[in-house]
């Protein structure tokens, strides 16, 4: 995040002697990206985060991909998923590339263990649900809307409180931000941004545990994932500050730009990452032209797949889709209004629409498990209606 925060107990300065009540030494870390150039947290540790008693390998994170790769636009019904799983082993990867993968989870089990991504952020998005995001860094509850972002190499786990919960997960393999036309050269949100600092909800509670035992920490890294055992709770955190911590920022925050005509999808822009952005579709007026048509106009993503997560209302021009609905628009080929919509948006006043929109840079491939979930004849519903 582009601002400085702090939590717990830290010495005046660092790299200096922090000491326990008892005199020992407390264990110092660096956590930093881009090497010694990017935003870093320095976090104080009862005991040293390299303390493992065993390491297991738990197999290949690799997925596997479709076999039909023909070019058309895919509708996934993802509310058709069985639930299952915790939140990290329930997951189920269904668009990807390079740069991200796009996914679900609707956990039906607690996480018994602890996860780190050492690949790269993610990010969370609240369907349904509420609970705890528990980290080194201190605890976030979240709640419906919520987005959750989680730097890269950041211990956790997500405690559901056993409700009811869905996700949308996106696992990337770098750096997820505010767009940088929204900040100023020291990194605060201008004016003109539809969100400021006020909305970012960071860790307020810090909970060190001195404790001594086997905790397990499951670690994706390298293509693949690992379980390191530790000899104690990886949660034993007295203090830390820096720039580099999770957050959670909740959809309802995000203030709509409108104007007289249609606006275009950057308007919705809310986070960028690699080779990607994700945009908030949130209520809002329609445009306040005489003769302005709320619906869009049909368009090529020339150089980027579109990706649509429909959360809540009635997306104004869509037919079909449902609450958990995933569209893919990929490039390559135009999409666009259903049929009867541009006309039927003419003269509304406003939309209460909640979705969450990805698009990337590069190609978006199928999963071989999003076929299970799939609208097979979604391509032809511009002509079918």
């Amino acid at each position: 995040m582009p601002f400085y925060h702090k939590l717990g107990n830290i010495p005046h300065k660092r790299h200096t002697q922090f000491r326990k009540p008892d005199g020992s030494l407390y264990s110092e870390q660096l956590m930093g990206t881009k090497g010694f150039s990017g935003v870093e947290a320095l976090l104080y540790h009862h005991y040293p985060p390299t303390a493992i008693l065993k390491v297991e390998d738990l197999g290949s994170t690799a997925i596997e991909l479709e076999p039909d790769g023909a070019l058309r636009h895919r509708h996934l019904k993802t509310f058709a998923h069985q639930p299952g799983g915790d939140p990290i082993g329930g997951r189920r990867m269904l668009l990807v590339n390079n740069d991200v993968r796009m996914g679900i989870v609707h956990p039906t089990e607690p996480q018994t263990y602890f996860y780190r991504n050492g690949e790269g952020d993610e990010m969370l998005f609240i369907h349904e649900g509420e609970g705890v995001l528990e980290t080194i860094f201190g605890n976030i509850p979240y709640r419906r809307g919520d987005y959750l972002v989680i730097p890269i190499g950041t211990t956790y786990r997500v405690n559901t409180n056993g409700t009811p919960t869905k996700m949308l997960v996106l696992e990337t393999m770098g750096e997820i931000t505010t767009p940088n036309r929204y900040r100023n050269e020291h990194g605060q949100l201008l004016e003109h941004a539809p969100f400021c600092e006020r909305d970012i909800r960071v860790p307020l509670e810090l909970t060190p545990h001195d404790e001594k035992g086997e905790f397990a920490v499951h670690v994706r890294a390298h293509g693949r994932m690992t379980k390191h055992v530790l000899n104690h709770h990886p949660f034993d955190v007295v203090g830390w500050d820096g720039y580099l911590y999770p957050f959670a920022f909740n959809i309802e925050d995000f203030e709509p730009i409108t104007g007289r005509v249609h606006q275009p999808p950057p308007v919705h822009q809310t986070f960028s990452g690699p080779n990607f952005v994700v945009c908030s579709f949130v209520p809002r007026l329609f445009d306040y032209h005489p003769e302005a048509i709320p619906a869009p106009y049909n368009h090529s993503n020339v150089e980027s797949d579109e990706v649509l997560y429909y959360v809540e209302g009635n997306f104004m021009s869509r037919r079909g889709v449902d609450l958990g609905s995933i569209t893919l628009h990929p490039s390559g080929m135009p999409h666009g209004p259903h049929p009867g919509t541009v006309e039927g948006s003419i003269g509304k006043a406003a939309t209460e629409e909640l979705a969450v929109m990805v698009d990337t840079f590069k190609p978006l491939y199928l999963t071989k498990a999003a076929l299970n979930l799939e609208e097979p004849n979604y391509t032809y519903s511009w002509v079918n209606h």
